[in-house]
């Protein structure tokens, strides 16, 4: 029997990872596909927007969660008990699909695929890294020279670059193919800087695609057949170099956190999409992402939200046995969300919710 390839989708939060699938989903070609979606936060956001889609191929049994943390974290409690239990249904899938977390390294994930018990059944066909190809072209992923050092003086404990820049970087070195999404928000020329920029991370050549809202044909994303498993590790994730070198290390992500926000129904639906915006920047929030309940309409709203941008949309109607409510999940650096950020935030976003923070401002 031929081995079931498995499609590792990473790449950093908000790049489009849950759109590029939930887009692949529709163009499946009959394919039977099983997802894995691994959440960071407590609120299973991507997970929840792929079974609610309506598409056959996207039933409920064909999408597992795991959230109780990074997946490439968790590899031996979580991911390897899932792949089992998959491996062992009567109708096997014809591909596997796994979203990371956003904040995930792809490296030992990938790796846990030569454990015994998965490397006799299943194949990585590829890693694929979706890149926000306007963020990098604002420079979203530079250093701070000026932050780090405040950092640095702040934390004698801090001896790594900056967190974001390593993942950023590590998610590409794992990589067999680059998805430079959101290409539409930058012009041909930009476009090609962001291209040429992604390539010097790397010491392979990579192959490199754009898109536009996620939208590529499936065929271009499965079917790499690249057997990554066996070439991981050569493509070492920083800690992995420092650790050879002899230097101390902590897991990147250790310096991110998450909370989940709880509110009522949106009050005003233009004011809080207006207010928005102004609370991000305000507490350097690097993702915001969740449900809302509008009052009068039947759909639930889903909030997507990284740096300046802002998505939302309805994707499909409130079910009888589900509370009608709004519940975010906000993302940030560990430093920017300690306990007296997180009820300020908090507290802010209620008033945004409830409508109180644009009768204040009148």
């Amino acid at each position: 029997m031929s081995k079931i390839p498995a499609t590792v989708i990473t790449g950093f939060l908000g790049a489009g990872k849950t759109t590029l699938i939930r887009n692949m989903l529709q163009d499946a070609g009959g394919r039977k596909i099983a997802l894995i979606i691994n959440e960071f936060g407590d609120l299973g956001v991507d997970g929840n927007i792929l079974t609610g889609c309506g598409i056959e191929t996207c039933t409920e049994d064909d999408v597992v969660e795991l959230t109780n943390g990074c997946i490439c974290c968790t590899v031996a409690d979580d991911f390897i008990p899932t792949m089992t239990r998959l491996l062992a249904r009567e109708d096997k899938p014809d591909h596997i699909v796994i979203e990371t977390s956003g904040l995930a390294l792809p490296q030992p994930l990938v790796a846990a695929f030569n454990w015994p018990e998965v490397k006799t059944n299943v194949t990585v066909d590829g890693v694929v890294t979706v890149v926000d190809a306007a963020a990098v072209a604002d420079g979203r992923f530079a250093d701070d020279e000026a932050k780090v050092a405040a950092l640095r003086a702040a934390d004698e404990s801090l001896d790594h670059d900056n967190p974001l820049e390593e993942l950023f970087e590590d998610q590409l070195r794992a990589a067999d193919l680059v998805v430079l999404n959101k290409a539409d928000l930058i012009d041909r020329e930009v476009l090609e800087k962001v291209r040429s920029e992604i390539a010097g991370k790397t010491e392979r050549t990579v192959r490199t695609v754009a898109s536009e809202h996620g939208k590529l044909p499936t065929d271009v994303l499965l079917g790499i057949e690249a057997g990554t498993e066996n070439l991981i590790l050569d493509r070492k994730a920083h800690h992995e170099m420092e650790h050879e070198s002899g230097e101390s290390h902590e897991h990147d992500h250790d310096e991110f956190e998450s909370f989940v926000v709880d509110a009522g129904s949106l009050a005003d639906r233009d004011g809080f999409e207006a207010a928005l915006p102004g609370l991000i920047a305000r507490h350097d929030i690097l993702r915001l992402k969740g449900f809302a309940d509008v009052p009068g309409k039947k759909m639930r709203l889903v909030i997507q939200a990284v740096g300046k941008r802002l998505e939302t949309y309805f994707d499909r109607p409130w079910k009888a046995d589900e509370t009608r409510e709004t519940r975010l999940v906000v993302i940030g650096l560990h430093h920017d969300l300690d306990a007296a950020a997180r009820d300020e935030i908090t507290n802010e976003l209620n008033a945004i919710v409830s409508g109180e923070a644009r009768q204040a401002a009148e």
